[in-house]
């Protein structure tokens, strides 16, 4: 069974967070760094968040946190996104075997060390796992875990995820897929920007 040697991803990434423009705007002057999530639902334990090459989304999410301002601890009035150049660094990829072997791992850590398992669950009847107390609690043991050990902690996790409704009947995909970047390491954004839109007289590379 290999390691974790292939866990650092050689490459940088493109990441997209959706806030407040008053937000975005101190982010990408200097003035304000972005804050990581501490919430005990978050789909992969804390840190800092981003969708992967997908700034719809982003906006998407900000707009949500428009309407339910109840799902943030900060005010969105003008939603916005913030791009993000990325090294993900000692990443736990939930793409790779190992990995998921690690993750698996920590949930019986979890189930092990307590009586109260938390469940993932849906904000209304019939809807996706959103509310995810379980993965976020197997992903925050995984963490304690490492630092009692002394093992390298992890700068990033990238997972991807199944949501929305399906493309059509039967499909084996939905139209909310998407993948998650969550940044524990601040140091492995390497900077802000805000997204382009495309000069219409030129092909996108």
């Amino acid at each position: 069974m290999y390691s974790t040697m292939y866990a650092s991803l050689p490459n940088f990434i493109i990441g997209f967070h959706g806030c407040d423009k008053s937000v975005a705007n101190d982010v990408i002057n200097g003035n304000a760094t972005l804050i990581a999530s501490q919430n005990d639902f978050d789909w992969l334990g804390h840190g800092v968040y981003f969708w992967e090459n997908n700034p719809n989304r982003a906006l998407e999410y900000a707009q949500m946190l428009k309407e339910h301002p109840e799902r943030t601890r900060g005010v969105v009035n003008e939603p916005a996104v913030v791009g993000a150049i990325i090294d993900l660094g000692y990443c736990l990829n939930l793409f790779e075997s190992k990995s998921l072997i690690i993750v698996k791992e920590a949930y019986e850590l979890l189930c092990s060390t307590t009586d109260e398992i938390p469940q993932n669950k849906p904000i209304k009847k019939d809807s996706d796992l959103l509310l995810r107390y379980l993965d976020c609690a197997v992903f925050e043991i995984l963490h304690t875990y490492n630092e009692f050990q002394g093992y390298r902690p992890y700068d990033s996790l990238r997972g991807g995820f199944l949501e929305g409704k399906e493309l059509y009947p039967n499909a084996g995909f939905k139209d909310k897929n998407h993948i998650q970047i969550c940044i524990r390491n601040p140091n492995c954004i390497k900077g802000y920007f805000w997204p382009l839109e495309p000069d219409a007289s030129y092909p996108i590379p």
